[in-house]
């Protein structure tokens, strides 16, 4: 009698139970396609607290055993602000968190998502998968954004929604004259890059300029389509070297994996052909206009997939609730929305970037837009406050957190503001730091994203304020850029 098989020992991703039959399925496709398309690397990445990808790169023959057991990273990687500086005491008892897992900056654990899994269209026979972190114990890490996110959409299925987003990113793209990679540019953080401009700007929309930065804008927009992201249209904005791409609506974690993806693939592209893509919001150069991401959004009913938005009015019940939550938390999310010292010199009265609470019908001037006619299946609400730089996984989950709390509470939003600088309106955080102040005192986040995750993020920016107070040339002009933010996000972001 022939000995009995014996069993191969349970996998990581199997011992705690971490992927969905999907997820299962999309793996067994990974280990096809690697032999099919003859790839000999994959990327894994996961998108860290500013919503950077960081990750590592693994051989073909690697991977199969990786997507099922992981891939291990540092936990010192979550304690860094946007000079990639730890501002956790590490080495310290709880490591500075409180949490033994993350004590003398031990290992977690990089689960790939499988169904996120693209082949890279620029660089040669390379694929890349999105990562979710958890501890080694199979513990979720509980600074991981885009589990915070996941925790959002689960609340607000149990209230019988999904939430639809479209992405509207403005960003600048430059010819890249000077990477500054002399030793002596290689400082902590390095000196910002040199660049130019590839248009002059201040023709909105206009066919010629358009057709002047066509060449660079052609290798972006392949390379996206190539990936499959759903773009939309491709936009020249009014200031110089900038440009709007924006991306058909998608539903829960989708819309916020594609602005992870667009992000990192542009960068990239970009940085292959001799250009530099920027999300930092104002760049530090003469004549640059500040670059937004308008996050257009809805709830859909998961039972019947209608609009709970639409009204034969305008806007539902519902969705004026929803509308009065976001504006209520408008304070507190800017440390979501607008993440750094840069993005609160956008905000400016009498300008397309808004400054204030408030909201209009198909107002420019305003924070909160609500788009389509009485009746439309497609209406809307358009949030204007964010910057491009923004880590989606928290920009979405703010607004969900606070328009949930918003329909809880049955926040009215108050009048349309037709005449914005009419209205008396709570005026938005002037900087950073005023956000975090607020994002620490708000009660509805801190049940949602959980009071750890608010003082681990709030700790975080504060750290980044301290270094510009102490380090940053200010003048007395508070909208002006310094070479302190240019030379901490330009590249970065």
């Amino acid at each position: 009698m022939a000995p009995p098989k014996r069993k191969s020992p349970a996998s990581f991703v199997e011992r705690h139970n971490l992927w969905t039959s999907r997820q299962e399925k999309a793996a067994a496709e990974i280990d096809r396609a690697i032999k099919r398309d003859k790839l000999e690397v994959v990327r894994f990445s996961f998108a860290d607290q500013h919503g950077v990808l960081r990750g590592k790169t693994l051989l073909a023959s690697e991977v199969a055993g990786a997507l099922r057991n992981g891939v291990t990273m540092t936990t010192t990687l979550l304690a860094k602000d946007t000079s990639h500086k730890s501002v956790f005491p590490v080495f310290t008892a709880g490591g500075g968190f409180g949490m033994e897992e993350m004590q003398g900056g031990a290992d977690f654990v990089m689960v790939a998502d499988p169904t996120t899994f693209r082949v890279l269209p620029w660089a040669a026979n390379t694929g890349w998968v999105l990562c979710d972190i958890v501890f080694s114990n199979g513990r979720p890490v509980p600074f991981s954004t885009r589990a915070i996110y996941r925790n959002a959409l689960t609340t607000l299925g149990k209230a019988g929604f999904d939430f639809m987003a479209g992405l509207e990113v403005e960003f600048h793209l430059f010819k890249l004259d000077n990477p500054r990679l002399a030793p002596a540019e290689a400082t902590w953080p390095p000196e910002a890059p040199e660049v130019s401009l590839l248009t002059q700007g201040y023709q909105y929309l206009t066919e010629s300029r358009f057709d002047m930065l066509d060449p660079a804008i052609e290798i972006l927009r392949r390379g996206l389509l190539a990936l499959g992201l759903p773009l939309r249209s491709v936009e020249i904005e009014i200031g110089p070297s900038q440009v709007e791409f924006t991306f058909r609506p998608q539903i829960g974690m989708d819309a916020a994996d594609t602005m992870i993806l667009f992000r990192s693939a542009v960068k990239q592209i970009a940085r292959r052909n001799g250009y530099l893509a920027s999300f930092m919001c104002r760049p530090s150069m003469p004549n640059i206009v500040s670059s937004g991401w308008h996050l257009h959004q809805s709830l859909i009913e998961t039972k019947s997939g209608r609009n709970a938005f639409a009204d034969p009015d305008g806007l539902s019940t519902l969705g004026r609730y929803y509308l009065g939550g976001v504006l209520n938390h408008a304070c507190a999310a800017a440390a979501f929305t607008t993440p750094t010292i840069n993005g609160y010199k956008r905000y400016r009265s009498y300008s397309l970037a808004p400054d204030r609470a408030i909201w209009g019908r198909d107002n420019r001037g305003v924070m909160m837009r609500l788009m389509g006619q009485p009746g439309d299946a497609a209406t809307h609400l358009e949030n204007r406050v964010g910057e491009p730089a923004a880590n989606p996984y928290l920009y979405m989950a703010s607004q969900i957190y606070a328009g949930l709390d918003g329909i809880a509470r049955r926040s009215e939003p108050g009048p349309s503001a037709d005449t914005p600088y009419e209205m008396d309106a709570a005026l938005l955080p002037k900087s950073l730091s005023e956000a975090t102040t607020a994002l620490r005192a708000d009660d509805a986040f801190r049940a949602g994203f959980g009071g750890a995750f608010v003082d681990y993020y709030a700790h975080i920016k504060d750290a980044e304020f301290a270094r510009y107070k102490k380090d940053a040339n200010e003048t007395d002009d508070p909208t002006a850029v310094t070479a302190w933010e240019q030379k901490e996000y330009l590249d970065l972001f």
